[in-house]
């Protein structure tokens, strides 16, 4: 869904300050490393870094970056159109409020949310969040005369590519951890699978803010991210924070050729606690518009969650013990509807 902020009303919305945290240096991995001891060492760089943040770049990925750079154009075009324009071509892309979700979370930002498979998962009939966690059935074709219709083209294919490149770092992940290679691709990789992908765009802040406005806007508040794995990257502006494991903040540096990936709340739990759902926001940037594109990778509606048995060991972080009970992925999603953004989403299923 596409959400547009009627004029004006970014200046009402009252946000709190964030302070300027030290840059993080943010581990990198090597999607093409070939077989043998350099692919053997990416898969070990890939656990460490999600063992200790939940956080890491890739490269060596092959997404071709004429596409990247093309849906970024366009979804920046797209965000400068009137609001008028916005809301008529809104209708095929999905529409909403500014509100980040249903229980009052608010962002100094506009969105785009796309289903990207053809039925999401169920959430409560009377719910109206919007998280990403929340949202929403497979917006209807355009017609390439309108501004909306060569976006969805170039997102569905960038749509594509990040889903290859989740299932590739998802196989390279369970040659890390001793699992069968498809062990954790299978959950993206599938026809049903709760795929998503938002498109945020975060206007400068104001060059003459109100008096007594914080120094820094939350674009987005803290949370982490309820599937399994997200796939991030932004137009070279910086404004991506990351919790490290100390609680302390750090600032992401842009990046213009790799792409950032977040362990969510499901690979937390499929790993019975081994890697860390990684918690983060956003800062608003004060001089240039932030464009940010996430793929989220997440289970079919009715896949059965819980820690993997082979991960279940005596000197791991569960202590042999299953830290989660079962669940499945529509009943994570509804519980998720009922939780603010920067709630702990996976307390409710701890055993």
């Amino acid at each position: 869904m596409v959400v547009v902020l009627a004029k004006g009303e970014l200046d009402q919305i009252a946000l709190p300050s964030a302070d300027l945290p030290p840059v993080a240096d943010v581990p990198a991995v090597d999607l093409s490393a070939p077989a043998g001891a350099a692919r053997e060492a990416a898969a070990r760089a890939l656990v460490a870094a999600c063992e200790e943040d939940g956080f890491f770049r890739v490269t060596g990925h092959g997404v071709p970056m004429e596409l990247v750079r093309a849906a970024e154009a366009a979804a920046a075009a797209f965000f400068e159109l009137p609001e008028g324009e916005k809301e008529v071509e809104a209708p095929t892309l999905g529409y909403g409020s500014k509100q980040i979700g249903g229980n009052g979370d608010l962002g100094w930002v506009e969105y785009l949310l796309l289903g990207v498979t053809p039925a999401g998962a169920a959430v409560p009939a009377s719910s109206s969040s919007t998280l990403p966690c929340a949202a929403a059935a497979a917006s209807a074709a355009s017609s390439s005369s309108t501004p909306a219709g060569p976006l969805r083209g170039l997102l569905d294919e960038y749509t594509v590519a990040m889903r290859r490149m989740a299932c590739a770092v998802l196989e390279l992940m369970a040659e890390g951890l001793g699992l069968a290679a498809g062990e954790l691709a299978r959950l993206v990789a599938r026809v049903d699978s709760d795929c998503m992908l938002r498109v945020n765009h975060y206007p400068p802040r104001p060059a003459a803010p109100a008096a007594g406005a914080p120094p820094n806007l939350t674009g987005f508040g803290e949370h982490t991210d309820p599937q399994i794995i997200s796939v991030l990257r932004s137009n070279g502006t910086s404004g991506l924070e990351v919790a490290r494991r100390d609680g302390a903040w750090a600032a992401v540096p842009a990046d213009g050729d790799a792409f950032f990936i977040n362990v969510g709340d499901t690979l937390q739990v499929l790993t019975n606690g081994r890697f860390r759902s990684v918690r983060h926001r956003v800062v608003v940037n004060s001089e240039r518009s932030r464009v940010s594109m996430i793929f989220f990778g997440g289970p079919p509606p009715d896949e059965k969650l819980a820690p993997l048995p082979e991960l279940l060991v005596g000197d791991g972080a569960g202590g042999g013990r299953s830290r989660y009970r079962e669940f499945t992925w529509t009943e994570f999603k509804a519980s998720g509807c009922r939780t603010r953004l920067e709630e702990d989403r996976l307390a409710r299923f701890e055993n």
